[in-house]
């Protein structure tokens, strides 16, 4: 076989190292191209996987609803009348909307409402009354303890997931909060829970979560309810299901129905879609200044293999004197063009590598960065072998076959 032929070999040897300088340069080209495409393509993955570590366990097609005030009057109603959602509308959208897969109500009382008090120490933090599928929609890390359970909401338990922030105001450092008692607005509750906030939650360190039959009866709120969290069937589309809900609840609440002020609300859903396909566009744009990058160097080691088939006229027409076949001569520079682009794209290849490595190695325990574990798959790495390879060979086909129209008496009049 050619390609284990020992002389084309060492005539490639010699050819690359007569002009290192040149030869260096040349590669750095390709080096920096596959190095650019290593990096850029793993880091959109390490960008990806952190934004995946963060959504983890959240229910990513939901969506938050609540009322605010109507901006039209309406069957004899006032403008500006607030709305107030209540156990009842949850209880008719559970029925009548066969988009939904789970609704939740949930109510908070502000820093200002929320009176904690233990022993003699007396802070203000905000009380969230929950439904234990909250947990998957408002991330918590548990530290010590558990969250809230459906058995917390059936027997109106009086116990409480408070934040780390929370315990280290109110216990020493090694006191364990669980099972101990804290009051909230005068009546005394259960810690079951430690929670932190995990990273890139929404979540702070600093609130309290009970069941929320529990928050109704303490904060006099009756069938009232802050907001409501409602989880869509995979199967339909959040955004025309949040149409329908709206309109339902207008109706039910005697609201115009071209009143679009009269419900707010945040579509996680949509927000969620926006972020993936913004990491969909950014591996795409990854993939075209990767390879526009490598081509640009690929290119530069076909100008050279050129300038290198001119200086070798003479060499090259002695070899066609001699009897070399067109074919020969071809192969010998297309060797040249594939090595050259090859072991520059391995050094490229290797150094986004490590590069990778470097920078997971420093931010990897940095939560406020949405950047873990960045790799590339076996299907992009070959890939890009496959990508210098073809680069490698087409281009090295327009020196080639200026070196394969060289004629002996041509060469000999150069000289």
């Amino acid at each position: 076989m050619l390609i284990l032929n020992r002389e084309i070999w060492s005539e490639i040897y010699y050819t690359l190292s007569k002009n290192k300088l040149r030869t260096i340069l040349t590669m750095i080209g390709v080096a920096w191209g596959m190095f650019l495409y290593v990096f850029l393509l793993g880091a959109a993955k390490g960008v990806e996987n952190g934004f995946n570590k963060i959504f983890d366990g959240f229910a990513t097609n939901s969506i938050f609803l609540w009322g605010e005030s109507t901006s039209e009057p309406y069957h004899g109603l006032p403008k500006y009348r607030p709305i107030d959602l209540n156990l009842e509308d949850i209880n008719y959208l559970k029925t009548e909307v066969e988009e939904i897969e789970t609704i939740a109500p949930r109510s908070v009382a502000s820093s200002e409402q929320g009176i904690i008090n233990r022993h003699k120490i007396t802070k203000r933090y905000s009380v969230f009354g929950d439904y234990p599928i909250a947990n998957q929609l408002v991330k918590k890390e548990i530290i010590r303890g558990r969250l809230l359970n459906e058995e917390d909401i059936n027997h109106n338990r009086k116990v409480v997931v408070i934040g780390k922030e929370i315990a280290e105001q109110f216990f020493s450092k090694n006191e364990n909060p669980i099972g101990e008692y804290i009051k909230i607005n005068n009546t005394y509750f259960k810690v079951i829970g430690v929670y932190k906030n995990p990273n890139g939650s929404n979540t702070s360190d600093n609130q309290l979560f009970i069941p929320f039959n529990t928050y109704q009866q303490i904060y006099n709120r009756g069938n009232k309810i802050g907001w409501m969290v409602i989880v869509i069937k995979p199967q339909y589309d959040v955004k025309k299901a949040e149409i329908k809900i709206k309109n339902i609840l207008k109706q039910r609440h005697k609201v115009s129905p071209t009143d679009e002020k009269a419900f707010a609300g945040f579509n996680f859903a949509e927000g969620y879609k926006k972020l993936v396909r913004f990491l969909e566009g950014m591996q795409l744009l990854t993939w075209i200044v990767g390879g526009l990058t490598i081509l640009a160097g690929v290119i530069a080691i076909s100008n050279i293999l050129l300038i290198t088939v001119k200086e070798r006229t003479l060499e090259i027409g002695i070899k066609r004197a001699l009897g070399a076949k067109p074919k020969e001569i071809r192969y010998q520079i297309l060797m040249e063009s594939v090595f050259l682009t090859i072991f520059s794209g391995l050094i490229g290849f290797i150094g986004g590598i490590l590069f990778l490595f470097f920078i997971n190695q420093m931010i990897v325990n940095n939560p406020n960065i949405p950047f873990y574990n960045p790799s590339l798959s076996m299907w992009n790495v070959l890939a890009a072998l496959s990508l210098m390879v073809s680069l490698g060979l087409s281009i090295g086909l327009i020196p080639a076959q200026q070196a394969v129209r060289i004629k002996p008496i041509e060469a000999l009049r150069a000289e």
